[in-house]
């Protein structure tokens, strides 16, 4: 920010070299890529993450149905197919368990599977909700539409804070090579005039 609020007072100062002011327009341009490029592409990819989830809230509610399940016994292992999975909870509730349970498929098929029912539901005879799929199998609950939202802004705002980092990390590659060439410069005007530093009648 110094380099760039600087670039006007360099202009017309006798002691700014060259490389003082490609620093400068290299920070400025920097900024404006943080400031500009940045949330546009941050946006962008929040519109296109936020259709792409719409499209799957809209299916996964297509093809997945609510039903009522009876309880049979509780699952012997304790677990079931979605257990340890972020929308794997076919039942409604808070604390868990796995039941093996009976419903009937779309086509009025009797089923019968492992699925999770809340701890104080695992009484056998116990209806509980589940949700299945089009072939009556149980399946994980669709993703709501306040879901896809909060994914798709967390994916813009991703997306805008590793735009930003990219640019300033390509800033310190561009500024760490003009350096080098910089001092690489003055280590060779000191090699023609460093001989002669000090010496009578030679100038310095």
């Amino acid at each position: 920010m110094r380099a760039v609020a600087g670039i006007r007072r360099w202009r017309h100062n006798p002691l700014c070299r060259p490389t003082d002011r490609h620093e400068a327009w290299l920070a400025l341009t920097a900024l404006l890529l943080m400031l500009v490029a940045a949330p546009l592409l941050g946006h962008l990819c929040a519109s296109r993450t936020g259709e792409a989830l719409r499209e799957t809230v809209r299916a996964q509610h297509a093809q997945r149905h609510r039903a009522t399940a009876v309880v049979v016994r509780e699952s012997p292992g304790g677990a079931s197919s979605f257990d340890g999975l972020s929308e794997g909870a076919v039942a409604e509730g808070g604390t868990r368990t796995s039941v093996v349970a009976e419903w009937r498929a779309p086509d009025g098929t009797v089923r019968t599977g492992t699925v999770p029912a809340p701890a104080d539901s695992a009484v056998p005879g116990t209806r509980i909700r589940i949700w299945t799929d089009d072939r009556g199998g149980p399946a994980p609950r669709p993703m709501d539409a306040t879901a896809a939202r909060t994914h798709a802004v967390l994916a813009g705002v991703g997306a805008a804070l590793l735009t930003t980092g990219a640019v300033e990390a390509a800033r310190r590659v561009v500024l760490r090579g003009m350096t080098r060439r910089r001092y690489a410069r003055i280590d060779r005007a000191w090699a023609r005039t460093g001989p002669d530093w000090g010496r009578t009648g030679a100038g310095s």
